[in-house]
């Protein structure tokens, strides 16, 4: 199909990569601008565009689509279908009407649960057995379009948003290029309002670690914000974020290193630490972080 693909960070290049695979005529690539990043403060393209260059696709990073020009300019390329995954912009109504088969959201949760910023984080921190993606047909609700596939997926028991992020971005890839191959023939499913929840955005103060929480919800908040922006604590009144950690037995006063190497009671039962990080330093795992910072019996983070 002939096809505008939308996206920009580090979730979309799979399902770009996919696209390409599948031999789609991609018309271009819209993206996000590049921006000033790193201490030289140099512009620095994202991950779609850095990608769309090696395949030679045309590239285009329109501040905002609310324009008549830029609209023009999107209905010029005679899209069948957009294919939209983590672009960063809103999508007026003219260009959600421009595409024969209109623009496809790949969005990373079961809807209608988990709609909006971050879906990813929130399924972990919430304690949620799957997750999985869906292929929408956008409308101009936030992620309330009518659903044409979805896909599930367990999450594991030790999975950081990392590594969940990486899997949904490779299981989107593939749905996308199946709903493709039968997209005229694919009925919508439209979206009931049982059930519904919001991702809503990461703020700073979810990222302090309260120790007199149970294990289970310390668990899922570490392994949710990881690794951005990383859940942490203080240890000698210096920060420390955890990275990784898995439920562990044992119990103690909250915050007290109660077994080696790093077993740290709750507010009931307790975790092993895996993954640690102090400002200023590298992430490391934890036998390579005591070598360094020993957390002898009775060590107190708070």
């Amino acid at each position: 199909m002939r096809l505008i693909f939308m996206g920009s960070p580090d979730f979309s290049v799979p399902v770009l990569d996919a696209l390409v695979a599948a031999n789609h005529d991609i018309a271009a690539v819209y993206c996000q601008p590049p921006r000033p990043a790193g201490r030289g403060k140099k512009e620095r393209l994202t991950a779609v565009h850095t990608r769309a260059l090696e395949f030679g696709l045309e590239v285009r990073h329109p501040a905002s689509l609310k324009t008549e020009e830029a609209q023009k300019n999107f209905a010029s390329l005679a899209p069948e279908v957009a294919v939209v995954v983590a672009y960063g912009l809103i999508l007026p109504q003219a260009v959600l009407d421009t595409p024969t088969y209109g623009c496809l959201n790949i969005h990373a949760s079961l809807l209608p649960r988990w709609r909006g910023a971050a879906p990813i984080h929130r399924a972990i921190m919430a304690g949620d057995a799957e997750t999985g993606v869906c292929i929408i047909q956008m409308e101009a609700g936030l992620d309330t379009g009518p659903v044409l596939l979805r896909e599930s997926t367990p999450i594991g028991a030790e999975e950081t948003t990392l590594q969940l992020h990486n899997r949904l971005s490779s299981l989107g890839a593939k749905a996308i290029v199946k709903a493709l191959e039968t997209l005229p023939g694919l009925t919508p499913s439209l979206q009931t309002d049982e059930g519904v929840t919001y991702a809503e955005k990461i703020r700073k103060d979810e990222a302090r670690i309260d120790w007199t929480q149970p294990a289970e919800v310390i668990d899922r908040q570490i392994r949710g914000l990881s690794p951005f922006p990383g859940a942490w604590c203080e240890l000698e009144g210096a920060r420390l974020k955890i990275l990784a950690s898995r439920l562990a037995a044992g119990s103690g006063n909250a915050g007290e290193i109660i077994n080696t190497p790093a077993y740290v009671a709750c507010g009931s039962g307790a975790i092993e630490l895996l993954r640690l990080q102090k400002a200023g330093s590298q992430a490391q795992d934890i036998s390579e972080f005591i070598r360094g910072t020993p957390l002898p019996l009775g060590t107190r983070l708070t």
